[in-house]
């Protein structure tokens, strides 16, 4: 089997899809399948609207409906995969695409009405028009299903491995909290700072020393006891954290909570769709509206040791469940699939 691999989002730096690029492409190999990689290195950052957004929409169109097709037809390839929603009209092979969420469609109000517009339209005509859709959980499959109505028979549900390479290897030690990410509205950040200041202030008045709060990645705050990182050594992180925090309002899968799961780091997640669905019971969950709830959680995990080792061996039982080999022989039967459409 050939596939014809998009990989251009991964030229755009550490990100969960250039993750699931990486592993997936190495998985699949793994299991035979020859993978070709296709990647538009002309392609600028996102622009964050204005003229360089409608150059690289322009730049975006030509690449899925011209470059692509004929990088198709020039590998013979027998599918076509977009790792997220796209599809090119006139693509000489079947074509998959990957649904990570719907998040845009859960939650409109968190994302800018111009994005909403776009992705409401192309996302969704790229499910319906592909011969397979990949979709990397339950969650977003049943998303697909109720809001898109893409045939439940052309959906194949393929949940991902473990984030990064498994040299990550938690140590037993509480140094600080750890949030990996952005500061995009659904990621629901505010409330994670509301509550570590909560937190930070009631084990000050109680004689305690509060643990710091470290930000990897590009959100950022200036707030007592917290600190970023934005170019952060993950393996160092996750050694010295006594729990990775994520308050996302929504989430397809939960990669990063997953990875920290798999080498031992205690997890506290909101109770979110995508997420519950991930961490099971391998993670302290908290309502994602409920500052106060997240601040007893962070107490609990600072100062209960015992607490802390029952979720990291809860967290590496569930992490166990999920694998890349697993998510790439669930590939290819999405490839098989379309190829069979």
């Amino acid at each position: 089997m050939r596939v014809l691999l998009d990989t251009t989002y991964a030229l755009r730096g550490p990100s969960g899809t250039a993750v699931y690029l990486q592993r997936l492409t190495h998985a699949l190999q793994a299991e035979g399948v020859e993978v070709i990689a296709a990647a538009n290195d002309r392609r600028p950052d996102p622009a964050g609207g204005g003229a360089g957004s409608a150059r690289n929409l322009a730049l975006d169109t030509h690449w899925t409906q011209v470059q692509l097709p004929r990088r198709a037809r020039q590998a013979r390839a027998d599918v076509l995969h977009h790792p997220l929603p796209a599809l090119a009209l006139r693509a000489p092979c079947p074509q998959v695409v990957t649904l990570h969420d719907l998040a845009f469609e859960r939650l409109p109000e968190l994302f800018a009405p111009a994005f909403r517009r776009y992705a409401s339209v192309t996302h969704r005509a790229a499910a319906r028009g592909a011969k397979a859709v990949v979709c990397v959980s339950q969650t977003t499959a049943n998303d697909a299903r109720a809001r898109w109505g893409v045939k439940p028979e052309r959906i194949v549900v393929a949940p991902h491995g473990p984030g990064q390479e498994p040299r990550l290897v938690a140590a037993a030690r509480a140094e600080h909290f750890l949030y990996v990410g952005d500061d995009e509205p659904r990621k629901n950040l505010p409330l994670l700072l509301a509550a570590y200041a909560a937190y930070h202030a009631q084990t000050a008045t109680d004689g305690g020393t509060p643990l710091p709060l470290v930000l990897a990645g590009r959100a950022t705050a200036e707030q007592a006891g917290v600190r970023c990182d934005p170019e952060p050594d993950l393996a160092k992180l996750l050694n010295g954290t006594a729990a990775l925090v994520h308050p996302a309002l929504h989430e397809g899968f939960g990669l990063t909570v997953l990875e920290a799961m798999s080498v031992g780091v205690p997890v506290v997640a909101a109770r979110s769709p995508g997420l519950v669905e991930t961490v099971g019971d391998g993670a302290l969950l908290f309502d994602p509206h409920d500052a106060a709830a997240l601040a007893d959680a962070l107490t609990t995990v600072a100062s209960d040791p015992a607490a802390r080792a029952e979720l990291a061996a809860g967290g590496r039982r569930r992490a166990a469940a999920f694998s890349w080999q697993a998510s790439a022989r669930a590939h290819i039967a999405a490839y098989s699939l379309a190829m069979t459409q």
